[in-house]
């Protein structure tokens, strides 16, 4: 077993690919059932546009409900997440390919989930590791 080969992290097309971590609030009022398929509605069109362009290489959805780990192997702490105290959860994401990280941030400032207080954070994707 030799040690796990690493490689930068392009689409097919070789271009370089982002993930869109999508913030929802985890505080304050929820949106009516009118204003979330107001929400899915909006969601659902621009996703079919970046669909069409080749764009997305995949997205979920998350559940609120999850685990948290910290620690040494060994001696980890697993706790319940995401807290409570928490202002915001990260709710879905969406693993782009884009020409540069000011592209990527230029299709996220169209998500239409900004107009409803969630956040968007880009990050790119650096490495891999190649699984035999």
């Amino acid at each position: 077993m030799g040690e796990p080969q690493l490689t930068n992290m392009t689409s097919p097309s070789n271009r370089p690919q982002f993930l869109l971590l999508l913030h929802q609030p985890h505080t304050g009022p929820a949106p009516t059932p009118g204003e979330m398929h107001q929400i899915m509605d909006r969601f659902a069109a621009w996703m079919d546009g970046l669909c069409g362009k080749g764009m997305v290489l995949g997205t979920n959805g998350l559940e609120p409900a999850g685990a948290v780990l910290r620690g040494p192997r060994g001696a980890t702490t697993v706790n319940d997440g995401p807290f409570a105290e928490a202002k915001e959860i990260v709710g879905g994401y969406i693993l782009i390919t884009a020409d540069s990280l000011d592209h990527a941030v230029a299709i996220a400032r169209d998500c239409p989930g900004l107009d409803y207080r969630m956040a968007v954070e880009v990050r790119p994707v650096k490495q891999r590791h190649e699984c035999a």
